[in-house]
């Protein structure tokens, strides 16, 4: 194992041209003293990192590289996906005012066998309701943020949270699907789009914005395999904020056009354990929940994966990053969780180890197409303080090169 790139501040993505040419996407997360503002970065035969991009919306989620352009997915908000040339590095924006100002955002962006382009949108809260979590989240810091816009056509139930106000102490009551602060009673709220917790696909140049499936907390990688299935790792809801999740994994799914996954109600095909937790009222109007794939470590934080292609051991598998659980603010203290790759066999879901090189947070992995190596990207040093701040290192993400036996142990 070979560490080929290092100094890189809190990077999400990496990818792989035809010609073996080695993209970085950098978060433009400011933390730990980092500068604000997205970046990619080209990883030169020398290991010296060019820019290519810089000024991104913050946080860059997605890197995908479609003959000579990147598809660059950027949080931000509003969220936005961005095509780069990369002969001319001149931009192009292909979607604008995605939802944004949330717990999650717009995520990885690929190109389907029907030519158009796939994204996730991550969901703006938890389980569907505002909640003083969104406060603690250091990356949103605030009370008061857009709430979830659904996809599909919705009754909701009722459900109330009450939390008491940080600012003035005041009792607050906020409905499911409602801004902070607002109290709805039974009634349908009608799909649109774009919405938030779904898979969406649009023509290259934008136009014909359609949903594709809808109920995925934060779908936050995405791959087409070899065989035209689109697959997706959804991470599971936190015992955290006004509607708290207790024992949520994270999902691996087969993508359905038009199927529900079941968030904010169900959670790997199970629905919540009391009734009375149902933000939905109705469910049968709804297609039937999924059922995942495979279910990973709770708190493991499955994030982006690629298919093992062929030259390499396994090849049809899947290899996972697992960036890690962030304890305490997702859950009560603990052993640590995640911080490595495995394999999934595509042949009954099973999981493996795999040798697994010295990293913080493993985020993303890029086979090179000669078939001879693959490249884990290490977003760096950042774990939850017992305050629910940060305790974050700048210039400490890297790439680590592989050699094509490192899934042997």
């Amino acid at each position: 194992m070979e560490l080929v790139a290092s100094a890189l501040d809190f990077p999400t993505s990496i990818a792989i041209d035809p010609e073996g040419a080695i993209y970085i996407a950098e978060s433009g997360l400011p933390f730990g003293g980092a500068l604000a503002g997205g970046a990619i970065l080209q990883l030169d035969l020398d290991g010296k990192l060019l820019p290519v991009a810089c000024g991104l919306r913050a946080p860059v989620n997605g890197l995908f590289c479609h003959g000579r352009y990147l598809i660059v997915s950027e949080g931000g908000n509003p969220g936005r996906i961005t095509r780069i040339n990369l002969d001319s590095h001149q931009r192009s924006t292909i979607l604008d005012d995605l939802p944004g100002f949330g717990n999650y955002h717009t995520n990885m962006a690929v190109t389907g066998p029907d030519g158009k382009l796939y994204f996730s949108q991550g969901a703006m809260t938890n389980s569907g309701v505002v909640g003083l979590d969104s406060h603690d989240l250091p990356w949103l810091g605030e009370v008061r943020h857009n709430c979830d816009i659904p996809g599909y056509t919705i009754e909701v139930s009722g459900y109330e949270a009450e939390t008491r106000d940080p600012r003035d102490g005041r009792a607050v009551r906020t409905s499911a699907f409602a801004p902070y602060g607002a109290s709805v009673a039974h009634g349908m709220i009608e799909g649109r789009v774009p919405c938030t917790a779904s898979i969406m696909r649009c023509d290259p140049d934008g136009a014909n914005l359609e949903l594709v499936a809808w109920g995925l907390r934060n779908a936050y990688g995405l791959c087409f395999l070899s065989d035209g299935r689109l697959l997706a790792t959804d991470q599971g809801a936190d015992i955290r904020g006004s509607r708290p999740i207790s024992g949520c994994p994270d999902f691996l799914y087969e993508i359905r056009p038009g199927a529900w996954y079941g968030w904010p109600d169900f959670f790997g095909g199970r629905p919540l354990t009391r009734a009375s937790d149902f933000v939905l009222a109705k469910h049968h109007n709804l297609p039937p929940p999924e059922t995942p794939l495979f279910e990973f470590e709770v708190n493991s934080c499955a994030v982006k994966f690629a298919q093992i292609p062929r030259g390499f051991a396994h090849a049809g598998d899947l290899i996972v990053a697992l960036f890690g659980d962030e304890k305490p603010m997702t859950a009560p203290e603990g052993p640590r969780v995640g911080r490595k790759l495995i394999r999934l066999s595509c042949r009954g879901w099973s999981p493996h180890p795999v040798r697994t090189p010295p990293v913080e947070r493993p985020i993303d992995i890029a086979f090179d197409p000669s078939g001879k190596a693959a490249y884990v990207l290490d977003f760096g040093q950042f774990e939850m303080a017992p305050d629910k701040g940060i305790a974050a290192q700048r210039a400490t993400g890297c790439v680590w090169k592989l050699p094509a036996d490192f899934m042997e142990l």
